[in-house]
């Protein structure tokens, strides 16, 4: 795993109370995070998801906008977030054996990163699966909810060790125009 970080907690003052970080010395710079995570189900949930859908809908769509949205809402609902004006927020989710995987990627140009949102985005795709998904399966968990890449800034780019290869794939995808279905 990359290592760059900081030796203090950037929203807390020299006295320990919070604040929001002052970003206008900061440059205006391309930024991007790619955050996943997943939603455990149940065997009749991917049965569902795979075949007639379940009894809400298309959990998979509604999940996806609910997803974006999330992103957009960012600094609502994290109180110390910056409203940033975001270029871009798509968020994929696969249904896989077991779990309906979610990644969210948020761009930008602006003076602070989109790892937040990027989070954010992942998150509430999740609980809206699980809102989705809940009638047939109480038991739907939202898991490993993490940030695997994050590009642009002071700080520079930063890659999960386990992530840079998907990030690749996902660039390669992205490139050639491929867009994932969904459904595994």
């Amino acid at each position: 795993m990359s290592t760059s970080h900081s030796d203090r907690l950037t929203h807390v003052d020299a006295t320990g109370a919070a604040r929001m970080v002052d970003v206008s010395e900061k440059a205006t710079t391309v930024r991007t995070a790619r955050a996943t995570g997943r939603v455990l189900v149940a065997p009749r949930v991917v049965e569902l998801l795979r075949g007639e859908g379940v009894p809400k809908g298309d959990a998979l769509s509604v999940a996806r906008i609910a997803g974006i949205m999330g992103a957009k809402r960012t600094p609502d609902l994290i109180p110390l977030c910056h409203p940033i004006a975001l270029s871009g927020v798509t968020v994929d989710l696969v249904v896989t054996d077991d779990a309906v995987e979610i990644a969210a990627t948020v761009r930008t140009a602006d003076r602070t990163g989109v790892e937040m949102e990027a989070l954010t985005a992942v998150a509430v795709a999740g609980l809206t699966v699980i809102d989705m998904v809940k009638s047939v399966d109480k038991g739907a968990r939202i898991d490993a909810v993490q940030v695997e890449s994050k590009t642009g800034g002071k700080s520079g780019d930063w890659y999960r060790d386990d992530a840079r290869d998907s990030n690749a794939e996902d660039s390669n995808a992205q490139d050639s125009g491929v867009q994932d279905s969904g459904v595994r």
